[in-house]
């Protein structure tokens, strides 16, 4: 405790300096709680509301991906150039290290594997866990159109509200059912689902017609799936398109571990994302660090 008689009366209260109450820019996250925001802005750069999501959980399904078969050889030195790393709790205990700061987004839910019904999923991770775990977001497949659409919505909305008591945001991310077609009507109605019931943002699939339909009918930010391996200008193409028709970000994996450069290609990706450079100037920094990789 300070001495009384030291204590010097206060005295500093900038009165000409009017009182500063700094919003929330995400959209759709002004009126979270302080943890939730905190939380987000792991994942979201502050500087410019976007975020380079590195994923690495297609294990959880698929088994040991090309690219992922040593995640301590492969992803962890690119790990300096994402916002945030989207994984499953095992590999995030086994493999990343702690050292890691940026934001972790949690894999959640689980079931079948890519010889079953894929829609046919629980939710996987005790929320104890996930605080152990100091994760920044936990991630939910949405199957809308599938078998089992009511049960991975539900799934969304039991996640959502175990992730409201610890102030933990949730990532809906869409699935397309075996039905529907990847056009921007469905993905409208996806992520809109996603949205509406309590998911703090959203990954989908970019789409070449009408993607800005789907952005704009979102109140939640939008991240895109980088989906299958594309070549390296391609992927920044689609990168760049989706940020300028309003996405906040994209969600990219086998585009970058499987580049023939990934750590070039993820920062290439970084300034398309983050300093809107255009897709020729981006393989063009790609191509320079390639060949300093190599």
């Amino acid at each position: 405790m300070a001495e009384k008689d030291n204590n010097q009366e206060s005295h500093n209260y900038h009165i000409d300096i009017p009182v500063k109450n700094e919003p929330f820019a995400l959209r759709g996250s002004n009126s979270l709680e302080w943890g939730m925001k905190n939380r987000l802005s792991k994942i979201f750069h502050p500087a410019t509301g976007r975020t380079v999501m590195l994923a690495i959980d297609h294990g959880y399904f698929l088994g040991p991906t090309a690219g992922l078969e040593r995640v301590d050889v492969t992803i962890v030195p690119l790990l300096p150039y994402a916002d945030t790393l989207m994984c499953t709790r095992g590999i995030l205990r086994s493999t990343i290290p702690p050292t890691f700061t940026q934001g972790v987004v949690l894999r959640a839910s689980g079931g079948s594997s890519i010889l079953k019904e894929l829609s046919q999923e629980e939710i996987a991770v005790d929320i104890e866990d996930a605080i152990r775990l100091n994760v920044a977001a936990l991630a939910v497949q949405v199957f809308v159109g599938a078998e089992f659409e009511a049960r991975s919505i539900h799934n969304l909305t039991r996640l959502v509200d175990m992730g409201n008591r610890y102030g933990i945001p949730v990532l809906g991310v869409t699935a397309v059912g075996k039905e529907m077609v990847r056009d921007a009507k469905y993905m409208r109605l996806a992520t809109r689902i996603c949205a509406e019931l309590g998911a703090s943002y959203v990954k989908t699939y970019f789409v070449s017609e009408g993607f800005e339909t789907v952005t704009s009918s979102c109140p939640v930010p939008i991240v895109i799936a980088g989906g299958k391996r594309l070549p390296e200008l391609e992927a920044l193409q689609m990168a760049h398109d989706a940020i300028q028709q309003g996405a906040a970000g994209v969600d990219m994996g086998r585009n970058i571990f499987q580049s023939g450069a990934p750590e070039a290609m993820i920062q290439a990706v970084r300034r398309v994302v983050h300093e809107r450079m255009s897709p020729r100037e981006a393989f063009d920094l790609y191509q320079a660090l390639a060949r300093q990789e190599t």
